[in-house]
């Protein structure tokens, strides 16, 4: 697949850029979910300036990726100690 030429809006403004074709769907969901958190802000705190909606939906955004991320890591960790458990299992077995 190749390059392609999109655009998103984002705040009723629009952001060219130029994606893989792969990317395309992922890019377009992540900016309307960007924008419908925009909304969500907008209404529950009735805050107009787009500054600050976007600096909220950063900050949501970045909180939540950061969760995740810990999230993540304790199941790898958790996955590890599993691994390394049926390893010594089978080592000490004989098989």
């Amino acid at each position: 697949m190749g390059e392609l030429s999109i655009k998103i809006r984002i705040a009723e403004r629009e952001y060219p850029m130029r994606v893989d074709a792969a990317e395309e769907e992922r890019l377009r969901i992540a900016g309307r979910l960007i924008n419908e958190r925009i909304k969500m802000y907008r209404d529950q705190f009735g805050i107009d300036d787009k500054q600050d909606l976007l600096a909220m939906v950063a900050f949501d955004c970045f909180a939540e990726g950061l969760r995740t991320d810990a999230e993540n890591q304790k199941y790898i960790n958790e996955l590890e100690s599993k691994i390394t458990h049926l390893d010594n299992l089978i080592s000490n077995s004989g098989i």
